[in-house]
């Protein structure tokens, strides 16, 4: 366990999920900005001068004259942790690099996470596949390096719920999601305005695979050797996904089949609101007061009003009721830019530094 502050590098720190690391990092006490890396291109440029600035917050201070390096390992040396903002076409072999390197990665792509030995976590939900950190380090042959991602934006959302669900009334048979996802999704230049504005895109390429498959991972547990994660195989999941014109924060319609005998409305709520997590109990500075805040009015959660709920790390989960085809439904609305990604990377690298990982 370590309480130290530690020197954090971010790949791919000009781009939206980048900025939004920056801005997280810049917060928090855990934590000292020691290197940005992006392309060649931004490579040697002040970070002002290579940034096109899009988030809401102020760019911090000091951040501004920062030189941009490249993505080298070489470049990195002195930081204690390296957070990935990369795009998944280039994000592979540069963060096999910095493992490789024996650097600890904390990913936001999608590369890695359906790798047997990575936990794909969600620091709220599944923390106790960091077992299987060790036999990562053994299979390369590291001392202190590894990597842990986290899930797409969407499944950040739905699993936390379900998570809930699944611990306090037993294994879940059948999921159906509807999602409703802001355009940060897609990162900048992302949708183009003619075809978001006045409009709903009822297609993310690949993303319902994405959360068909991670639901399964994140809510399996590890092997009796701890070698690997072991993926659910009794639950079954469909998702449909749409981009809607939202900024910021994922709404998502859900319905739930229980395996055994479904519980009522008020004890859904009663549970939802009383998840608790290991990150919270270790204290983590990321980790919010309330897992899950259930909205009492009618027509909550929207994205406006809710997304920033517990600093943009809680889940919001409202419209609770049965379900006349599976046994209950609810929406849920997740901050997709913050627990939904640089927000979940970061307290993983918490929850890491917590249990001595780092």
């Amino acid at each position: 366990m370590t309480d130290r502050v530690l020197n954090a590098g971010v790949l791919g720190a000009t781009g939206t999920v980048g900025q939004r690391f920056i801005v997280l990092l810049a917060q928090n006490p855990m934590f000292r900005i020691h290197a940005l890396g992006a392309s060649e291109r931004s490579a040697g440029k002040a970070y002002r001068l290579a940034a096109k600035w899009k988030m809401s917050e102020q760019m911090p201070a000091g951040i501004a004259d920062t030189l941009v390096r490249g993505c080298d390992p070489a470049q990195f040396a002195g930081c204690d942790v390296v957070f990935s903002g990369l795009d998944a076409g280039v994000a592979g072999d540069i963060e096999r690099a910095f493992v490789d390197a024996d650097f600890a990665v904390f990913s936001n792509a999608k590369n890695y996470r359906m790798h047997p030995d990575v936990p794909l976590c969600v620091p709220v939900v599944n923390t106790d596949h960091y077992a299987v950190v060790p036999a990562q380090r053994a299979a390369r042959g590291l001392r202190r390096g590894f990597i842990v991602t986290n899930s797409n934006c969407s499944t950040s959302g739905l699993v936390v719920p379900l998570k809930a669900l699944q611990d306090r009334f037993g294994p879940l048979s059948r999921v159906m999601v509807t999602t409703m996802q802001a355009v940060s999704g897609a990162g900048y230049p992302g949708v183009a305005s003619l075809d978001i504005l006045d409009n709903i895109v009822p297609l993310i390429p690949g993303e319902e695979p994405k959360m068909e498959a991670e639901v399964l991972k994140i809510l399996g547990g590890v092997a009796p050797d701890a070698a690997a994660c072991a993926p659910l195989e009794s639950l079954r999941v469909s998702a449909t996904c749409n981009r809607v014109p939202v900024v910021d924060g994922h709404t998502e319609c859900v319905n739930v089949e229980f395996a055994g005998a479904a519980p009522s409305v008020e004890d859904v709520k009663q549970c939802l609101r009383e998840y608790t997590c290991e990150a919270q109990a270790l204290g983590c500075f990321s980790a919010p007061a309330q897992v899950i805040r259930v909205a009492d009015d009618e027509d909550r959660p929207q994205p406006r009003l809710d997304r920033n709920a517990g600093a943009g790390m809680s889940v919001t989960v409202g419209r609770i009721r049965e379900c006349p085809v599976f046994h209950v439904r609810f929406t849920l609305l997740v901050h997709n830019t913050v627990l939904g990604a640089a927000g979940a990377s970061i307290l993983n690298a918490e929850y890491a530094a917590k249990k001595g990982y780092l």
